[in-house]
């Protein structure tokens, strides 16, 4: 009897276990998901940022790190190793930092990540920050014995050489957090200009080190000051090679470091207020440099912090190499062959809205480092945000995507100037330029001399310096003048040059056909229609104190009033779930209550006046968006990745630099919708969005519509790009409807840039002939170039198509007789 007890119970605990086992395998091969990110895979720390510094595949894991804003001695932060069935380890090692640098060190078969060695075995050493203090940004492989010793980087000019074996630490260059003095900013050391450290690489016999910022009060609110330096050391100097702000250094061999690193070349990426910068060394030539233009100028900044950690990394796969590179919010090809005798074959991809720190292939996918909540905002303030605060505890999360989702995204649409404002010298050609990978391809010359100068563009038609003459405009002294490149004109690069000395400036606009549709994908059914009078809809905050869920205070919105349904929260399974928590339900509805007036809705456009007393005016949405707005139960304003806005006005997602970026003056229309969005946030690297059909609650089959488990709440998610896909941005509106204007009265700045069929109707009413003068401002900084003139009778419309390239960001009208003016547009 005891044996058949026995037999039984053994058999009974085997049963358990093959099912517990069963379950736990099952769970590990299907984890919840949505957009490519995983809630359970989140990282948190007690600080004012969680970004993600570093990604790597080694020993069979995957393996990264968190950092946190400025702390060189360690932090909450931690190293997370993740397996194939994505469970995810917090490694014990674990101390934590400002960390972004890796680095696979052949020889000992090491990667190195952070303040962590770790072998092949996946065991872990840690290098005590007693030993090493400082943010550290790179490494790079050793000038004269990189079989044993390895250099590490602090974004505070620290700078040591570490034995691969025993882990010691010879300190070439002390970490400047060591010297602080009371009174100075953090950010910068004694030993080189510029702050901030970025990128470290070696090669050639020299040591590469970037920065990318300026330690000084007016970087903090300026964009265009010096800034930045691009520097090498040779063993024993230190040689400045170029001011500007630069962060990817890197070659061919990317993390193992160039495998011939007496000939391979050795390249940078950075930036100015212009444009893009790519610089290449090599061994005879030195440095050389070239421009790309910007899609996104929510990286600026002349401090630096905005950029996190560009990269250029191999995301090829069985042997076959394939460089991807991030910069300024755009996806490039970038070529492992790339020298200054073979520049030809960077691409633009798409563009993207996430804050990426690093990237790397793994499992036959592309997974994002990202930093996507950041407690603190630091400067990132703006009154249509209102009183609101970060979330409550920082946090950010892994994006894995198909192979070619750098293909899919945001268009391409990207502009820069090879001169801005700026004195230039007779018969000096300018750097080039990126010309090649763009259907519709412009340029505005503006000559603000007082003498006629001749241009001449040559382009470089194969990437091997063979330059050819395509283009030669005459301009006027202080007159402007449009160049529209066409099919038949083709080259890798374009430069240009003045036959006089002058002050110029020539930009580049770029864009591409946008395929989009208007009406927005599968993904976002569920959401309430604007023409609906009911919505479910919530005020959202990503809740502090290690609880780790989102907090929501749900509200049923019928027509003109709102009614609470209670607070739910949101966790890691993705369940929305009642919670009886008064106190935090009042708080969300205290700090986070959606502020009154953050833009003015007039009857011709919507009108902002920003932080610094500028004008400026957007397109209207449908009609039934205007009371929405009015009574202030739909966000305008927030952040929602680190350091950036979203911006969600009449209907459509902008892109929203943050004011120390230039703010509203580089805004950028993302997508348009007709959903009653009622608020929006960051959670677990995903983006929330409140304002769900009521329908939804009992019938659902969108995954991405997650309702309470009592079926009275719901809110969407997904990854912020998926906006991209939810509508081509369209709008219409002017500055001026009926409006009594002022001879030579210009009008208000009015958005054109990045919409596609644009449609102007211009006319007065009045008792004279009136001309009209159009002018664009390409950029944003207030550098207008005459368009058209065109004179008209009372009532007399002008009917305007502008065309595809038309290169522009704003535009503005003046008339030269006092009369009641329109300038109407219309997007579609």
């Amino acid at each position: 009897m005891k044996l058949i007890k026995h037999i039984i119970s053994t058999l009974f605990i085997s049963i358990f276990l093959l099912f517990w086992s069963c379950s736990t395998i099952k769970k590990a091969e299907n984890p919840i998901s949505l957009s490519g990110i995983y809630p359970h895979l989140a990282m948190y720390n007690n600080e004012g940022e969680c970004g993600t510094g570093a990604v790597v595949p080694w020993a069979d894991r995957l393996w990264v790190v968190t950092y946190g804003p400025h702390l060189p001695n360690g932090s909450s932060d931690k190293l997370y190793e993740i397996d194939s069935d994505l469970k995810q380890t917090i490694r014990p090692e674990s101390i934590g930092g400002t960390p972004a640098n890796r680095m696979i060190h052949k020889e000992s078969q090491q990667l190195f990540i952070g303040p962590y060695a770790i072998n092949q075995e996946g065991n872990v050493r840690t290098i005590p920050y007693t030993s090493m203090p400082g943010r550290m940004t790179g490494n790079a492989r050793h000038l004269t014995k990189p079989a044993d010793f390895i250099y590490y980087g602090t974004m505070e000019e620290g700078f040591y050489e570490v034995n691969v074996k025993t882990l010691d630490v010879h300190t070439l260059y002390e970490d400047a957090n060591s010297q602080r003095k009371a009174g100075q900013l953090a950010q910068h050391g004694d030993l080189l200009p510029g702050a901030h450290g970025k990128g470290l690489y070696s090669g050639q016999g020299v040591m590469v080190y970037s920065n990318n910022g300026e330690a000084t009060k007016e970087a903090l609110h300026k964009f265009d000051v010096e800034s930045g330096a691009l520097l090498e050391w040779n063993g024993k100097d230190w040689k400045l090679v170029r001011r500007n702000q630069f962060t990817e250094v890197t070659g061919p061999g990317g993390i193992y470091g160039n495998e011939n690193p007496d000939t391979d070349p050795i390249w940078t990426v950075g930036w100015d207020h212009k444009s893009l910068l790519l610089g290449v060394r090599e061994p005879e030539e030195g440095w050389s440099f070239y421009r790309l233009p910007k899609a996104s100028h929510s990286y600026d900044g002349a401090h630096g912090w905005n950029t996190e950690w560009p990269r250029i990394r191999d995301v090829g796969v069985d042997g076959k190499e394939d460089y991807l590179m991030t910069m300024h919010g755009l996806f490039w090809h970038f070529p492992k062959v790339f020298t200054k005798k073979n520049t030809a074959g960077i691409r633009p991809r798409s563009a993207y809205l996430k804050v990426i720190g690093d990237f790397t292939r793994w499992n036959d996918q592309l997974v994002f480092g990202t930093d996507d909540s950041a407690q603190k905002e630091f400067l990132n303030k703006r009154s249509a945000k209102g009183s609101i605060e970060g979330p409550g505890q920082s946090n950010s999360n892994l994006w894995f995507t198909s192979v070619d989702q750098p293909d899919q995204l945001g268009p391409n649409t990207s502009e820069g100037a090879v001169w801005l404002d700026e004195k230039v010298i007779a018969n000096a050609f300018s750097e080039p330029f990126l010309f090649a990978g763009w259907s519709y391809r412009a340029a505005w010359i503006h000559n603000q001399g007082t003498k006629s100068s001749n241009f001449l563009f040559e382009v470089d038609q194969d990437g091997k310096g063979n330059w050819k003459e395509v283009q030669n405009v005459t301009v006027k002294g202080g007159a402007s003048s449009a160049i529209h490149f066409g099919e038949e004109i083709n080259g890798e690069w374009i430069r240009v040059k003045s036959d006089i000395n002058t002050t110029a400036t020539v930009h580049f606009f770029y864009t591409d056909e946008d395929k989009r549709k208007i009406t927005s994908d599968k993904i976002f059914t569920g959401l309430s229609r604007i023409n609906e009078s009911h919505s479910i809809g919530g005020l959202l905050y990503g809740l502090g104190d290690n609880r780790r869920a989102l907090g929501v205070s749900a509200l049923n919105y019928e027509i003109d009033k709102a009614e609470p349904i209670g607070y739910y929260e949101l966790n890691e399974k993705l369940e929305l779930v009642r919670k009886e928590d008064a106190e935090t339900d009042q708080l969300i509805q205290q700090k986070f209550a959606i502020p009154q007036k953050a833009v003015i809705l007039e009857e011709s456009s919507v009108l902002i006046v920003d932080d610094a007393g500028r004008r400026w005016r957007l397109p209207l949405g449908d009609e039934m968006l205007r009371p929405l707005t009015e009574q202030a139960t739909l966000r305008i304003c927030r952040e929602v990745a680190t350091e950036r806005d979203l911006f969600n006005c009449q209907g459509t997602f902008y892109e929203l630099p943050a004011e120390n970026a230039d703010g509203y003056a580089k805004i950028r229309p993302v997508a348009s919708h007709d959903f009653r969005i009622n608020d929006y946030t960051s959670y677990r690297g995903m983006l929330i969005l409140s304002g769900i059909d009521p329908d939804r609650l009992n019938k659902n089959e969108n995954p991405h519509i997650l309702v309470s488990n009592d079926k009275k709440a719901a809110v969407w998610a997904g990854a912020i790009d998926d906006l991209w896909k939810i509508g081509k941005p369209r709008g219409h509106g002017g500055p001026w409807k009926d409006t009594k204007v002022k001879n030579g009265e210009y009008s208000d700045p009015y958005l054109i840039g990045f919409y596609q069929k644009r449609k102007l109707d211009l006319y007065h009413q009045g008792n004279e002939t009136v001309k009209f003068t159009i002018e664009v401002d390409p950029i944003g900084q207030g550098n207008w170039m005459e368009y058209k003139e065109v004179t008209l009778s009372p009532n007399e419309h002008y009917i305007h198509d502008f065309t595809e390239d038309l290169p522009a960001r704003w535009i503005r009208f003046k008339v030269d007789k006092a009369c009641s003016a329109t300038a109407s547009l219309v997007y579609n």
